[in-house]
């Protein structure tokens, strides 16, 4: 088998993701499953069918340590949180760098340094903070190379640290700790205070003089900032902490303890914890998609399931002494955690012709959640009977954790019984972007992102053709049904931006109950969602039981930070540069209003981009009786700078319509009722600029669906990005320069497959 026959011939995207990512110089398909299945058969024929890929790490590395690489294939690490002394703050910086060079990401949580004015006895008199320390452990991040990335770190402070209010704050500056996610543990009792509208003790304790720090905050007035942090800058996420220590495994075990989660959260891990990822596709176990006759194939499942949980312990072993640091490699061998996961599920949901987030769906993902937890520790106990259980294994403690008692039969308890556990953790939903973009599959548990994708080509005649790309289930219902428009699928073909977002959190929650670590998981909203809304997400999230939430709203303020592209050339609606301005050419599209002021007429000319409908230039004259023309000059000229610089329409409207009330404005439209839209000139100059925009949208909307090209296998990498609406705030990719989506908490290209995650 060829690659090109693995992924489909017409997926040319897929094998340039395969050639760049995961190929060892040079070697056919063959050879890369034997190398990565280490020989097993039986994975291996998973594989090649698509029904189970490792993570990426694995996919990369496995193997290359025989030609003298210093690699790991461990995705994710928690390093221990540094104490609170100047020699371990620097430690741990030491210890990321290391495992960085590895090609491992990593957390830490910041919750034992003190926070900002605590006593010390050097040079200083009273420390800097916890807060302060995180810029070092960012600029770490940054530093240290993998293989064309850079290192993936996430940092965690507990909310009853002083210094949360610090650390919640800390990111709304897109120029500070840009290398990292960041997350607050919230527990129960700052959740109860909040839904009471109570203050909330903030407290630390400094163990070297003893000194006791507190403070008392609202904890309402703490959470909604929280919110309202997350919904500009999709930062910080949430850790649910209680619900991450009680709903797992070891849960009943007092030797072990959580230190923090790795850079996507899926992860919660001890000191020195790291974790093997693998991914099983949902949808390649749907039989006879699309149709009445449709089924999940449970019993197949299941067994690709044991061979799963079987292979990532193979891994495990063969990776124990390429951990960077001994305390890694003494960590995993001690509590040998995998982690086994899926992708597919919104296509799986598709072909079986139930609706993402509706009851029928949800009862499905219950019922194939418990398949996959009851078989991987079932398979785990059988390992445990062959090799020995992890060396920590205490089964009494294991069989009497909630999570143990909801999710296995008595088939299964009666093996862990006998023979104890082979891992002290099973299961998480990782980040998949790379791997189901590769297979063109849905990613994760995540919806569906959209049914198709605008793709830009030159046409002979230089203007700009838009071609319709389509999700991959979407082209394949299309032409199963020969449909010729996504305007005639059925209901059941939601979007992540269709979905009310109870629906999408409902989702998680019933996966969560069957999955012992966590969820990397982002719940996508429009930007029209609100602050109320966020904190409601928030609270529905905590009530039902999810170990962590975070949301991306389109067009916030994050993108800011993580828009790494480099344009030569740019046009209308384009990321640009401070200082950036753009030119315009003579092939503008003018539109034009008379507008009535409490001065007389007023003359609005508006000029726009043809291919984007990005305003450009503005030209503004009174009439014979209205208005001072110098001042109409002046407003045209800076409206026009604006809009040339970047700056979109919407915020540009906007401050017009802060400019206040004119008393002749109010005047005459008591009197002769005939003024235009707005309480002032500059507010009539910006209704008029608003409504020539939205015709001037819908007038290419139109256009571009009597030019629309559907099923286009691969367009030409763009010269430069199309702008469209609300694209002034968009995040493009570093390698092909198309805009990015924001999925399962990582930045992911559909064009060409890049993502920010490992």
């Amino acid at each position: 088998m060829t690659v090109e026959e693995w992924l489909g011939r017409e997926n040319q995207l897929g094998t340039d993701i395969w050639t760049k990512k995961y190929c060892n110089e040079g070697e056919d398909f063959e050879t890369w499953v034997q190398r990565i299945s280490g020989g097993n058969e039986e994975i291996g024929k998973y594989i090649k069918e698509k029904k189970f890929l490792f993570g990426g790490r694995i996919l990369s590395n496995r193997g290359l340590n025989r030609q003298g690489r210093k690699v790991t294939y461990s995705n994710c690490y928690v390093i221990a949180p540094p104490e609170d002394e100047i020699e371990d703050i620097f430690e741990c910086a030491k210890k990321l760098a290391r495992t960085y060079s590895y090609g491992g990401g990593c957390g830490i949580d910041i919750s034992k340094l003190s926070p900002r004015g605590a006593k010390i006895n050097n040079a200083a008199k009273e420390t800097s903070g916890a807060v302060s320390f995180m810029e070092l452990y960012s600029l770490v991040t940054a530093l240290i190379g993998q293989n064309g990335r850079r290192g993936a770190l996430m940092i965690s402070i507990d909310c009853s640290h002083p210094d949360v209010a610090e650390f919640i704050e800390l990111k709304t500056d897109l120029e500070k700790v840009t290398k990292a996610n960041i997350s607050i543990r919230i527990h129960e009792d700052f959740m109860e205070a909040v839904k009471k509208n109570e203050d909330y003790l903030l407290h630390y304790t400094r163990e070297t003089t003893g000194e006791v720090i507190e403070k008392k905050v609202n904890a309402r007035d703490l959470f909604r900032r929280i919110t309202e942090t997350n919904w500009d800058y999709a930062e910080p996420g949430a850790l649910f902490w209680d619900r991450v220590e009680s709903w797992n495994l070891l849960s009943n075990t007092k030797e072990f303890s959580y230190a923090g989660v790795n850079p996507c959260a899926e992860e919660p891990l001890p000191a020195g914890g790291s974790c093997l990822l693998g991914s099983m596709n949902l949808s390649a176990f749907v039989k006879n998609p699309f149709t009445d006759e449709a089924y999940f194939d449970f019993d197949e499942f299941k067994q690709c399931v044991q061979a799963s949980v079987k292979a990532l312990n193979e891994v495990l072993e063969e990776g124990l002494p390429l951990h960077p640091l001994p305390e890694q490699r003494e960590s995993v061998e001690q509590w040998r955690q995998i982690g086994l996961g899926i992708m597919g599920l919104a296509d799986a949901l598709l072909k079986l012709g139930l609706t993402y987030g509706e009851e029928d769906a949800v009862q499905m993902c219950d019922k194939i959640g418990f398949a996959m937890a009851d078989t991987a520790i079932a398979a785990s106990a059988k390992l445990a009977k062959q090799l020995g259980a992890f060396p920590k294994c205490n089964t009494e403690e294991i069989m009497s954790t909630p999570y143990f008692l909801a999710n296995t039969t008595e088939m299964t308890r009666e093996l862990v019984r006998k023979y104890g556990l082979r891992n002290s953790q099973l299961l998480t939903i990782a980040p998949t972007g790379t791997l189901s973009t590769m297979l063109g599959i849905s990613g994760g548990i995540e919806p569906v992102y959209a049914n198709y994708y605008e793709r830009k080509t030159e046409s002979l005649h230089g203007t700009d053709v838009y071609y319709k790309v389509y999700t991959k289930i979407v082209e394949d219902y299309m032409k199963q049904f020969s449909l010729t428009s996504d305007k005639d699928l059925p209901d059941y073909f939601v979007t992540a931006m269709t979905l009310d977002y109870r629906q999408r959190i409902d989702m998680q929650a019933i996966w969560q109950n069957h999955i012992d670590a966590s969820i990397s998981s982002t719940v996508n909203v429009p930007n029209s969602f609100t602050v109320e809304e966020t904190e409601s997400l928030y609270t529905y999230a905590f009530e039902q039981g999810l170990k962590g939430i975070t949301i991306f709203r389109d067009g916030c303020k994050r993108v800011g930070i993580l828009n790494t592209k480099e344009t030569k050339t740019v046009t209308a609606g384009d990321g640009l540069g401070r200082g950036d301005i753009l030119l315009v050419t003579d092939d503008v599209i003018g539109k034009k209003r008379k507008l009535m002021t409490g001065c007389g007429s007023l003359h609005c000319i508006a000029l726009f981009d043809p291919h984007t409908g990005a305003l450009l230039e503005t030209y503004l004259s009174k009439g014979s009786t209205g208005g001072c023309n110098n001042f109409m000059v002046g407003l045209s000229r800076m409206i026009s700078i604006s809009a040339r610089g970047g700056i979109s329409i919407e915020t540009i409207v906007d401050q017009l319509n802060s400019s206040g009330s004119c008393p002749s404005y109010t005047a005459r439209k008591v009197t002769r009722k005939d003024t235009s839209k707005g309480a002032c000139c500059p507010m009539a100059v910006g209704n008029a600029l608003m409504d020539m925009y939205k015709e001037m949208q819908e007038e290419l909307s139109q256009k571009h669906q009597k030019e629309e090209v559907v099923n286009v296998k691969k367009a030409p990498k763009p010269k430069a990005v199309p702008a469209k609406e609300g694209s002034e705030n968009k995040t493009y990719c570093p390698e092909c320069g198309e805009p990015l989506n924001f999925e399962e908490g990582c930045n992911i290209c559909k064009n060409c497959g890049w993502s920010k995650c490992h």
